[in-house]
C-alpha cells in the first residue's frame, strides 16, 4: 500500500484537473441544440437564449451538460444513447427525488423540467439550475489546514444524517421504492447487473454472490437513500464547509440508511494511493476523523449505528464492483460516458478481492 505525502499529494491535483470543469461535447453524446433550445423555451420558466453547451468532465453514467445563456446557467442530465441495462440511468427518478427534496429546503439544485420524449434530443433528460461552488475530488483534501478538512468531513456526515431524517411518505416520496428487504433486493439487483455485463469469470464475485444473500443483516427503517453519497457528489461553498447541493441521485431509492452510511465509510478502507481512499494516510495529522469518530457523529445525529461493518464493507465493495462491471460493459458496447470509464472498468477484480476479504472476516 502506498501512503501519499500528507503535505502535498500530487495525485489530488491531477484528480482536480482530470475531473473538474467542462470540455467540448463528446461526439458520441452530441445533441440537436436547436431542438433543445425550442424545448427549453417552451418548458423552462424565463428561459432566454442564445445557448452555449459544454459537457462536464466528471462522472461515468449519465452524460451531463452545462447550458449557458446570457442570464443563467443550467445543467442537463440525460440518459446515454444506445442499449442500456434495465433500471439503469433513471434520470426521471433523479428529477422526482430532487424535486421533493428541494421543496423541503434540502441542498439540491433547483429542478426546472423533465423531458420524457426521446425525439427531442435522443433520450430522456431533465434540466436543473447550476449551483456554483467547489467539488473536491481527492479525499485527502490537499492544500487545506486540518481544521478545514475536519469541518468538511463533519458537514458531509451532517448532510447525510439530515437526508435520513426525512419520513419519505411525509414529503411525497412514499412510493419512491419498495419498503423492506432492502439489502436482499440490492444484492439481487447488483448480481443481475453484474451478470448482464460479465465479460470473463471473476471467482471472488461468484463467491460473494453466494455469501451475501445467505447472511443478510437485520432490517433497518425505511428512509431515502442516495446510493452514491460521497465527497465528490457534493458542491461546497467556495470558502466554507457548507454543502450547497448534493448531486447524482441516479441510484437513490427507499431503503436502509445504513447502506448509505456504510458506503460513505468504505473510503477509510480503500488505499490512500487512490483519490477516493484514505487507508494508509495519516488521517490524524490531516485532521480527518476516524471511522469511529464518524460513526459516533452519525449515531449522535440519527440514533443509529452500523452493526457488522465487515459485512457492510463486503456488500458495498461488491456493489461497487458490479457498478464498475456495468461500466466495463458500456466500454465494450461503446456507450461509456467518460474517457476514464476504461480505468474504472479495470478496477473490478481489485474491488471484488477487497469485498471477499471483508466477507471472510464476516464469516465467509
Amino acid at each position: 500500500m502506498t501512503t501519499p505525502d500528507t503535505a502535498a499529494p500530487t495525485l489530488s491535483e491531477d484528480a482536480q484537473a482530470t475531473f473538474s470543469g467542462t470540455r467540448e461535447v463528446d461526439p458520441r453524446h452530441a445533441l440537436d441544440a436547436a431542438a433543445l433550445e425550442r424545448w427549453l423555451s417552451a418548458n423552462v420558466e424565463d428561459y432566454a437564449g442564445p445557448l452555449t453547451m459544454r459537457q462536464f468532465k466528471g462522472g461515468q453514467s449519465n452524460p451531463t451538460y452545462e447550458l449557458a445563456t446570457p442570464g443563467r446557467t443550467y445543467v442537463l442530465r440525460r440518459k446515454p444513447p444506445g442499449t442500456l441495462l434495465a433500471s439503469a440511468h433513471a434520470v426521471d427518478r433523479e428529477f422526482t427525488v430532487i424535486s421533493a427534496l428541494h421543496a423541503q429546503g434540502y441542498p439540491v439544485a433547483r429542478p426546472y423540467a423533465l423531458c420524457t420524449d426521446d425525439a427531442v434530443i435522443g433520450s430522456m433528460f431533465y434540466v436543473m439550475d447550476k449551483v456554483e461552488g467547489r467539488v473536491l475530488w481527492d479525499l485527502k483534501l490537499p492544500g487545506m489546514e486540518p481544521a478545514q478538512r475536519r469541518a468538511i468531513y463533519d458537514v458531509q456526515v451532517d448532510t447525510l444524517a439530515a437526508l435520513h431524517a426525512y419520513d419519505p411518505a411525509a414529503i411525497g416520496l412514499g412510493d419512491y421504492g419498495r419498503p423492506g428487504n432492502y439489502f436482499e433486493r440490492q444484492v439481487g439487483r447488483w448480481t443481475k447487473q453484474y451478470r448482464a455485463s460479465e465479460i470473463e469469470p471473476i471467482p471472488a464475485m461468484d463467491r460473494l454472490i453466494e455469501f451475501l444473500p445467505a447472511t443478510l443483516p437485520p432490517e433497518g427503517p425505511t428512509r431515502i437513500v442516495h446510493g452514491d453519497f460521497r465527497l465528490d457528489n457534493l458542491i461546497l461553498a467556495p470558502d466554507a464547509a457548507e454543502v450547497r447541493a448534493v448531486l447524482d441521485w441516479e441510484l437513490s431509492t427507499l431503503g436502509d440508511p445504513m447502506a448509505d452510511f456504510s458506503y460513505l465509510l468504505i473510503a477509510w478502507v480503500i488505499p490512500a494511493s487512490a483519490r477516493n481512499g484514505l487507508a494508509g494516510a495519516d488521517i490524524e495529522a490531516l485532521g480527518i476523523p476516524s471511522v469511529e469518530q464518524t460513526v459516533e457523529r452519525y449515531a449522535r445525529l440519527t440514533g443509529a449505528a452500523p452493526g457488522n461493518l465487515d459485512w457492510l464493507f463486503a456488500y458495498n465493495l461488491f456493489r461497487l464492483a458490479a457498478i464498475c462491471q456495468g461500466i466495463a460493459g458500456r466500454v465494450r458496447d461503446g456507450t461509456a460516458a467518460s474517457v476514464h470509464a476504461r480505468t474504472m472498468a479495470e478496477q473490478v477484480p481489485m474491488l471484488a478481492a477487497g469485498a471477499l476479504s471483508f466477507a471472510k472476516k464476516a464469516g465467509a
